[in-house]
């Protein structure tokens, strides 16, 4: 068998396993296993960092230049995501009074 067919075999077989876990999962959960991916999105921005500067061929480091930049994108992006839903759970604090006594 072709190892290119073995890869793109083990890679659909683990996006469906991805769909099926993600789908099973409270959203109590969500916000608490999001922070824990975007701790791996750093590990791997930092491996496509670390790859790209070793690299002497062009098509190489224009491939790991995009897989930087996506990288980058897509923790900033869970970081975001992460400190909306947070600051959902955040109490707000209920006004003043006002100093003349009447409400405003």
């Amino acid at each position: 068998m072709d190892e290119a067919v073995v890869w793109l075999t083990i890679f659909i077989l683990s996006v469906f396993v991805g769909i099926e876990v993600i789908a099973k999962v409270s959203s109590t959960l969500h916000t608490p296993l999001m922070s824990g991916a975007n701790a791996i999105h750093g590990i791997i921005l930092l491996g496509a960092i670390l790859v790209t500067g070793s690299t002497d061929s062009t098509v190489a480091l224009v491939v790991g230049l995009v897989a930087i930049v996506l990288a980058a994108v897509n923790m900033v992006g869970g970081f975001v995501v992460t400190d909306r839903m947070l600051q959902m759970f955040v109490r707000k604090k209920p006004k003043a009074p006002a100093a003349d006594g009447k409400a405003n």
